[in-house]
C-alpha cells in the first residue's frame, strides 16, 4: 500500500526531468532562448541541473519499492 505514492511520486519526476531535458536540448539546438530574458548559457546549465535533479528524485522514489 505504502508502494503506490512512491511509484505515482517516481513517474511524475522522471517524466518532468525527461520532458525538461528533451526541450532544453531542442531549444539548445535550434539556437533558440531557454528561457526569455536571461542568458542563454546560465538558463540552459539551470534547466539542465534541474532536469538531473528531477530525475535523480524519480530514480530515488523506485528504489523507495
Amino acid at each position: 500500500m505504502e508502494s503506490e505514492p512512491a511509484i505515482f511520486a517516481g513517474t511524475v519526476f522522471s517524466l518532468f526531468g525527461g520532458a525538461l531535458l528533451v526541450w532544453t536540448v531542442t531549444r539548445v539546438r535550434r539556437h533558440l532562448p531557454v528561457a526569455l530574458g536571461v542568458r542563454p548559457v546560465a538558463s540552459a546549465a539551470l534547466a539542465s541541473v534541474a532536469g538531473v535533479l528531477a530525475l535523480a528524485v524519480g530514480t530515488w522514489c523506485f528504489t523507495r519499492l
